[in-house]
């Protein structure tokens, strides 16, 4: 639930939105984004977070991140680490959790709700902290993925949980499936082998 005079702020964990996004078939319209949750309160800032991919001589989310940047959302990102595992195989790691993490603590005393697009568990202390400061927390993500995006401890531990496919209508439009489409986001999956 929401309320026209309390303030917002949003923050996007940009690989685990779009990995949502996709698993349900859509791509997010970022603009459509911004304008449905600046109607539903006072927005004071929308954060995106994502590692790139420096070393490429063209990045595909270059453009959304660009993007992004010149339409109201608060860009953090940082050089996404490339290595190979002992399979051999080439990895992307690119992990923004302490970023948005600090950046929604310092926030914490000048908003009433915070909206975390994340289905990250790791999120789960965080959103502890915010609400021991008075603020509420909302998580976007999706239990209708087959496996589910959202971890269930981060969506018990939210005041209010936001099924991303209902926000479909509002806020997607149909995913493409064409060479230009971004490859988006770096993924988190190597995390765990560091």
């Amino acid at each position: 639930m929401f309320y026209r005079d309390e303030r917002l702020a949003l923050f996007i964990d940009g690989s685990n939105l779009y990995a949502a996004a996709k698993s349900l078939g859509f791509d997010i319209d970022y603009k459509l984004l911004r304008q449905e949750f600046m109607r539903r309160g006072k927005m004071l800032r929308a954060f995106y977070y994502t590692a790139l991919l420096e070393n490429d001589e063209y990045s595909p989310i270059r453009p959304l991140v660009d993007w992004l940047h010149y339409n109201g959302f608060t860009m953090v990102t940082k050089p996404a680490k490339e290595y190979t595992d002992s399979m051999g195989r080439r990895k992307v790691k690119g992990n923004m959790d302490i970023e948005l993490t600090v950046d929604a603590m310092e926030l914490a005393p000048y908003v009433d709700h915070v909206v975390l697009f994340s289905g990250d568990g790791d999120f789960r202390p965080l959103i502890e902290s915010l609400q021991r400061k008075g603020v509420r927390v909302s998580v976007v993500s999706t239990i209708r993925s087959q496996p589910p995006m959202i971890a269930d401890e981060l969506r018990r531990q939210a005041d209010n949980f936001i099924e991303l496919d209902e926000l479909r209508d509002v806020v997607g439009r149909p995913a493409r499936e064409t060479p230009a489409t971004p490859r988006a986001e770096v993924s988190e999956e190597a995390e765990e082998e560091n």
